[in-house]
């Protein structure tokens, strides 16, 4: 299990794949990249879109959603109650899913905290990716809500933690941290501070 905000998990965990020698039938690399470059352009585009449905099936069959839900629960929310950065667990030897916690906290109705994930430019709830999400009440007196969302594992995804903040009827993004998922691994690639811009 991969602990959260760190992006990817050790190897030797359970579940670790071992990518040291090629499965059974498998092309060297090398020969592979040669067979793709002599395909045509539609070809490769077909072809990436196969291998993304295969990315994304393995993730929804990736196991007990229920049981990785609950535990993100109890450890995807930092001391300002806020969600932690997003990570990846490991379900069984193919399935790979990002777990991304969100939460708003409210102070009043004109005034909250907030972090949530949009992926590839659209809030995670509006993804065609999700997979699943659940909603819980945040514990303490302030109002609002804790969130986990699931998403596959998909390589060239985008997803960008935005933080924000509500205060007399403005609400405004304070901070973003941009992650990309590149050859199975999720990767920070850019921390901003952002004054002033409004969040949709």
């Amino acid at each position: 299990m991969t602990t959260p905000g760190a992006g990817r998990a050790d190897v030797g965990r359970v579940g670790e794949r071992d990518t040291s020698q090629h499965p059974v039938g498998m092309e060297d690399p090398a020969q592979l990249v040669e067979r793709l470059r002599a395909m045509a352009s539609d070809e490769l585009h077909h072809l990436a879109e196969a291998v993304r449905q295969v990315q994304i099936e393995r993730s929804i069959m990736a196991g007990d959603l229920d049981a990785l839900i609950d535990r993100a629960f109890e450890i995807g929310f930092g001391r300002d109650r806020l969600g932690v950065l997003p990570w990846v667990e490991h379900v069984g030897v193919d399935g790979d899913v990002i777990i991304c916690p969100g939460a708003i906290i409210s102070k009043s109705r004109t005034s909250h905290r907030c972090r949530f994930v949009s992926v590839d430019d659209v809030w995670i709830w509006d993804s065609g990716l999700l997979m699943r999400e659940d909603k819980r009440s945040s514990p303490g007196i302030e109002d609002g809500f804790r969130a986990i969302a699931v998403l596959p594992l998909v390589d060239g995804i985008e997803l960008d933690v935005v933080s924000g903040r509500a205060k007399q009827g403005g609400h405004a993004v304070e901070h973003v941290v941009s992650f990309q998922v590149r050859g199975g691994e999720l990767v920070e690639v850019g921390q901003r501070d952002v004054a002033g811009k409004n969040m949709r």
